[in-house]
C-alpha cells in the first residue's frame, strides 16, 4: 500500500477523514449485524449467563486485542506514542467516569457506540440519546461540566510512560499481550459454537473487533508517512460526537479529522446492515420506554465518558487493546456500574 503517495494527494487531514469513513463504515455495518452492545454483556454477566451478547463483545473484544498486539509484533504498529499510554491521565477520573458511564449506559439501553447504530436503524429513541450524549460531552470537555471533570480527575493522576501501561507494569511484552487476546478468543469462540450462531454472529463480532485493530493501524501509517505531526488515534465516539456537535452549531469549516469520518461512517455502515437484515423501523418512546430515563443515562454517559478518557468503545476496547492502565480501569468501572444500575432498574420495574 502506497501510503507515502496518499499522504502525498490527499493531505494528512483529509486521508485521516477517509480512513475513519471507511473503517466506520465497518464498523456500523458489524456492529448492527452483529448486535454488538457492552450493555447486553454487562447485563447477561451479572444474571450469570453466557449468552449471545457477552459472547459477541467478548468475541470482539478478543479480537481486538488479538488484531492489535499481533501487528505490535510483527513491527506493523508502535502504540507507545498514544495518548492513552503517553500523556498524563487520571486513575480516579478513568474510575469514577466509567462507573457513571456504565450507569448511564444501562439507563439509557446502549453505549455511545450502539445508540448512533441504532440511530441509523430508525431507533429514535436512541437519536435523542445521541443527541444529549454529544451536548454532555462537549459541556464536561469545554463546558459547564468541566470543572467537575477537571476536580475528580485530579484526585489521583499518573504519570505517562511505563506507569500507564498495564503490559509494562507486569514485565510483559507484546507476545503476552498476544497470549492473552489469544486466550479469550478461544473462550468466545467456544460459547459461539455452542450457540449455534450463524454467519452474522461470526462476522459480525471478529469484524467489529478488528474495525477498532485497523483504527490504530491505519493511523499508525498515516503517522508514520507524514511529514506533519499526526498522532496516532484509535476509534471511540465521546470526542467526535462532541466535535460534530459544535461543527453543526458554530464550526463548519474546521479541520478534518480521523473522528470526522467515523461518525457519519458508522452510521451508514449501520443503515446499510440494516437494510440488509431487513431491521430497519421507525420506532419512538411508546409504553415502557421513560424519555426522562434516556435523557438522565444519556447525560451521564456524555459526562462519565470525558472523564473515563473515552466511551465504551474508546476507552474500553481501543485502549484496552493496548493494555492502557487507565483503559482497564474505566472498562472495570462501566462493568460494575452497569451491573449496580440494572439491579437497581430491575426491581424498580
Amino acid at each position: 500500500m502506497d501510503w507515502t503517495g496518499w499522504v502525498e494527494h490527499w493531505g494528512e487531514a483529509r486521508l485521516l477523514a477517509a480512513c475513519g469513513l471507511l473503517l466506520g463504515l465497518g464498523f456500523g455495518f458489524f456492529a448492527q449485524r452483529s448486535r454488538f452492545c457492552l450493555r447486553g454483556a454487562v447485563i447477561d454477566f451479572w444474571h450469570g449467563r453466557f449468552g449471545d451478547k457477552l459472547a459477541v463483545w467478548l468475541l470482539a473484544f478478543s479480537s481486538a486485542v488479538v488484531g492489535v498486539q499481533l501487528l505490535v509484533v510483527l513491527g506493523g504498529l508502535d502504540v507507545t506514542t498514544a495518548r492513552q499510554l503517553s500523556a498524563r491521565g487520571s486513575l480516579s477520573g478513568s474510575l469514577v467516569g466509567g462507573l457513571i458511564f456504565g450507569v448511564g449506559m444501562v439507563m439509557t439501553r446502549g453505549c455511545a457506540s450502539r445508540l448512533l447504530v441504532l440511530s441509523a436503524n430508525g431507533n429514535l429513541r436512541a437519536l435523542l440519546s445521541g443527541l444529549v450524549f454529544a451536548v454532555a460531552a462537549q459541556a464536561s470537555l469545554a463546558g459547564v461540566l468541566a470543572p467537575w471533570r477537571e476536580a475528580i480527575a485530579g484526585w489521583w493522576m499518573v504519570e505517562g510512560g511505563d506507569s500507564r501501561s498495564l503490559l509494562a507494569l507486569l514485565d510483559a511484552g507484546p507476545w503476552d499481550g498476544l497470549a492473552f487476546g489469544g486466550v479469550w478468543l478461544v473462550v468466545a469462540l467456544f460459547f459461539a459454537f455452542r450457540s449455534g450462531w450463524g454467519f452474522w454472529k461470526w462476522a459480525g463480532g471478529l469484524g467489529t473487533g478488528l474495525m477498532v485493530a485497523l483504527a490504530w493501524a491505519a493511523t499508525y501509517q498515516v503517522m508514520s508517512h507524514s511529514f506533519e505531526v499526526v498522532q496516532i488515534q484509535g476509534m471511540t465516539f465521546s470526542g467526535p460526537s462532541a466535535e460534530w456537535l459544535m461543527r453543526v452549531l458554530s464550526l463548519p469549516d474546521g479541520p478534518w479529522t480521523f473522528g470526522l469520518g467515523l461518525m457519519p461512517g458508522v452510521f451508514l455502515g449501520s443503515l446499510l446492515g440494516a437494510l440488509v437484515g431487513r431491521d430497519w423501523k421507525l420506532e419512538g418512546f411508546g409504553p415502557g420506554y421513560s424519555m426522562p430515563r434516556y435523557i438522565t443515562g444519556a447525560a451521564l454517559m456524555g459526562f462519565g465518558s470525558m472523564l473515563a478518557g473515552g466511551c465504551a468503545v474508546g476507552a474500553g476496547m481501543t485502549g484496552g487493546a493496548i493494555f492502557a492502565v487507565t483503559a482497564w480501569l474505566s472498562l472495570a468501572g462501566m462493568w460494575i456500574g452497569g451491573g449496580v444500575a440494572d439491579r437497581i432498574f430491575d426491581r424498580a420495574s
